[in-house]
């Protein structure tokens, strides 16, 4: 890839609904932080729920996609590796929900944001120019509206931002991976070899952590697995291979927008003028980013 645009077929019909896709599957993810804290059960036992209950269906959608046939050996283990880091990832976010606020957590967990934008960079070694310069600019801009309006200097909130940035971390390697072995596996093979291997490891780290683990109110952790794992990761992980690095990770903002409205109708948390007029930075970026940018080379 010599550019950091969409990957090829972006501007096309198909291109638009892998970009509505993606963001769907954001908006999905950003009622994630919302439905842990309506969960009953420790916060890394949700997470385990998460998997175990969207389990069954990303099975059946994944026996579908192959007939039954095992996948080739090395996407297997690609796709195994991408689940430990998502077990990882979900364990540190869902502690650090409960010890911050819901925007806050959201935000810090999408570091991988900027993360990608550098890893495109990398990859391509070329720094972004015209509408993909100006939409990352707008897209950081408002985004750090929306921390500076929710983040408060306090010690509370210290542990909870940290896990979630660690979290951040986690899931960038999660996305790379993911999105390498999309090369070969259809989406819901990929995202059931990786839900499948997060099981063991978040139910280990509930029992270790002495949580709650069986719930009394099934509901928010059926919607978890339903709306964040099978919707959102569903429909994240079918549009990762016509994408860019760059595009995945300014969609990734989204969350922190819709977390800052879950945030402000869910628990009381202060959505201001400023908190709306980041979002629509974030919005704007988003349509500055599907922009044809004629100084980049084709793909």
């Amino acid at each position: 890839m010599d550019s950091i645009d969409a990957a090829p077929g972006a501007g096309t019909t198909a291109g638009r609904w892998a970009f509505a896709a993606l963001i769907g599957g954001n908006i999905a993810l950003s009622l994630g932080a919302m439905l842990v804290r309506m969960a009953d059960t420790g916060p890394t036992a949700s997470a385990f729920w998460r998997m175990t209950l969207a389990l069954p269906l990303l099975l059946i959608f994944a026996w579908r996609e192959t007939g039954g046939r095992m996948p080739p050996r090395p996407a297997l283990l690609i796709a195994s590796a991408a689940g430990i880091f998502f077990a990882l990832d979900l364990a540190a976010w869902h502690l650090g929900i409960l010890q911050t606020k819901v925007a806050n957590a959201t935000l810090f967990g999408n570091c991988a944001s900027l993360l990608l934008v550098l890893w495109t960079i990398f990859l391509t070694r070329e720094m972004p120019r015209g509408w993909q310069a100006a939409a990352i600019l707008l897209a950081f801009a408002g985004s750090a509206l929306l921390m500076g309006q929710s983040y408060e200097l306090s010690p509370d909130y210290l542990v909870g931002d940290l896990l979630s940035l660690l979290a951040g971390v986690l899931y960038t390697v999660y996305v790379i991976l993911m999105q390498r072995v999309r090369d070969t596996l259809a989406p819901w093979t990929a995202l059931a070899i990786a839900s499948a291997v997060c099981v063991p490891i978040l139910l280990g780290t509930a029992l270790a952590l002495g949580e709650t683990v069986m719930p009394q109110n099934w509901t928010p952790l059926i919607l978890l697995a339903l709306v964040s794992q099978v919707i959102g990761q569903g429909l994240m992980i079918w549009s990762l291979p016509r994408f860019s690095p760059l595009v995945i990770g300014l969609t990734l903002l989204i969350q922190p927008a819709f977390a800052a409205l879950t945030g402000w109708v869910g628990f009381g948390e202060t959505l201001s003028a400023i908190d709306v007029f980041g979002g629509m930075m974030v919005g704007a970026a988003l349509v500055l980013i599907r922009l044809p940018n004629r100084s980049a080379r084709p793909i």
